[in-house]
């Protein structure tokens, strides 16, 4: 770690795992004003590679940086492929917001990764910046990453964000891919309570943070989105509504987005630690392959 920010960071956490460490580090968040915790796997030093590229993985509803260390198995992969993991928290904690603590789906633990504008949420509900800006610039100061090899991937709202984060800033990414991602959250109940909440009553302004939205934009460089999802997800009719996303991601020459139905599986870890290997191989082409590699071919 380079020492002249080390300062800011405590580990709270370490553990071997498959030749590397898993690590949770503590830190003073400037975008969220409050304390925030983020995992880190480093995956395990040779002669060959003494930098690694990162993965950024965000979590869901209700999950801490801790869900997807302990019950994804990912660190095996990570290893295998010389991949550093970034899990951050999914929202701020303990700020006295108002109605904070009050649903699991809105405030503490449901970030859902937006720059809160309502005059409640904006002073600490600032996801979108803190996973974009504040936390990889810190993750460049004091861990061995390469700065250019970047992807991100995530969970039900962590995919939601994963796309997001990746639609909105073109070539920051080299890959993207999601479990089960809340698709189009502006027409689903779980994304309607929260982006009233946090960006209020002018629905315009949700489009913003609605993939749906934004994938029919996208004019930035190539970009493949990988998406698995289970067909016995409870929450798949109701609040995730993938086909909304295939449909308006089909006729932007783009992008191409691969979508997998995954017969008999439904929203949990166990899903995602099933398929979570197909994941690192997707991204692991992309990030050892430098920013021109084809999206249209594996």
């Amino acid at each position: 770690m380079g020492d002249a920010t080390k300062e800011i960071l405590e580990e709270t956490f370490s553990s071997k795992s498959f030749g590397g460490h898993q690590k949770i580090f503590k830190h003073q968040s400037a975008e969220l004003k409050c304390s925030m915790n983020f995992a880190v796997y480093i995956p395990p030093s040779n002669e060959q590679a003494n930098t690694f590229p990162v993965l950024y993985y965000l979590s869901g509803l209700t999950c801490t940086e801790k869900n997807v260390i302990e019950k994804s198995g990912f660190q095996k992969y990570a290893a295998l492929h010389g991949i550093l993991v970034v899990a951050p928290d999914t929202s701020p904690r303990g700020c006295n917001v108002d109605g904070e603590d009050e649903s699991w789906d809105l405030g503490t633990g449901a970030g859902f990764y937006v720059d809160a504008s309502e005059p409640k949420w904006k002073e600490h509900y600032r996801m979108y910046s803190y996973v974009t800006k504040e936390l990889p610039k810190i993750i460049e100061e004091n861990f061995p990453v390469q700065k250019e090899a970047k992807s991100i991937m995530g969970h039900s709202m962590g995919g939601h964000g994963a796309i997001v984060c990746a639609l909105k800033n073109p070539g920051l990414y080299r890959s993207v891919s999601a479990f089960a991602p809340i698709a189009n959250p502006i027409e689903c109940q779980w994304g309607q309570k929260a982006f009233g909440a946090y960006l209020g009553a002018n629905k315009e302004s949700w489009k913003e943070y609605d993939s749906t939205h934004l994938i029919g934009q996208y004019q930035g460089p190539d970009l493949k989105i990988l998406v698995d999802q289970g067909n016995c997800d409870q929450f798949l009719k109701t609040q995730l509504l993938p086909e909304n996303l295939i449909s308006a991601a089909y006729p932007n020459k783009k992008i191409v987005l691969e979508y997998i139905s995954r017969d008999g599986y439904d929203h949990s870890y166990y899903f995602i630690s099933t398929f979570i290997e197909g994941h690192f191989k997707h991204h692991a082409k992309f990030l050892k392959g430098g920013p021109g590699t084809s999206v249209f071919n594996d």
